[in-house]
């Protein structure tokens, strides 16, 4: 294990992301390792894509504080935006979806092929299953290097788990947590909604987790 996985058991509540704070595994260091070559990248437009709480965020923050850049939550973006662009040669756009404006969207990727800027963007499904209603726009995502965060392994399940109950100050056996990840689905919410459930409902018993909690969550 690296030094950076190693560091995950020693989560607090500081919810800045931090380098040492993410986890690498077979699920996401390809995304990673391709950050960090920047900017020796095939193409000048990223899609990072991924279910909720896969990291995509996370991965964003760790390249921006080593590259730059400026970053915008694309419910948020408007055309007083484009503005902002111009001094910086990255530019993020988190969280695409199809309720946007398409012709502003399109103008953006315009500026950034004109200008020899960078732009990543990430959204819960690929860029191109995205299906604009704007024809040249969805001919322009075909232009994206398209990176997908995978499904979480045993391994980073295992962390998640960790890193999780350490932020809620729980303690929890550790064979409990092997025994939680071979029965519950391998993604992300999943992993969120247990840590919650079963959060609650220790609180509620006022009791510690154990087996018999275990199960009631999940329903055995």
């Amino acid at each position: 294990m690296n030094e950076i996985n190693q560091k995950i058991l020693k989560f607090g509540f500081d919810k800045n992301f931090k380098l040492e704070d993410f986890y690498l595994s077979k699920s996401n260091q390809h995304i990673y390792k391709l950050l960090q070559a920047w900017p020796k990248w095939e193409k000048n437009f990223l899609n990072i894509s991924g279910e909720k709480n896969s990291g995509k965020s996370h991965l964003i923050e760790i390249f921006l504080k080593k590259f730059k850049g400026i970053c915008f939550e694309a419910k948020s973006f408007d055309v007083s935006k484009l503005e902002l662009i111009k001094f910086h040669q990255n530019i993020v756009l988190e969280d695409l979806n199809k309720n946007i404006d398409e012709n502003l969207i399109y103008s953006l990727f315009n500026i950034i092929d004109q200008e020899n800027k960078y732009l990543i963007i990430t959204s819960l499904k690929s860029i191109v299953d995205l299906k604009f209603d704007l024809n040249d726009l969805n001919s322009r995502c075909k232009n994206f290097l398209l990176q997908e965060i995978y499904q979480p392994d045993d391994e980073l399940m295992f962390a998640l788990f960790i890193k999780n109950f350490s932020d809620r100050q729980i303690s929890i056996d550790k064979k409990l947590i092997d025994y939680i990840i071979k029965r519950i689905d391998r993604s992300y919410g999943k992993i969120f909604d247990f840590i919650y459930k079963i959060d609650e409902l220790s609180l509620k018993k006022k009791k510690s987790i154990d087996l018999k909690i275990v199960k009631e969550v999940l329903g055995e």
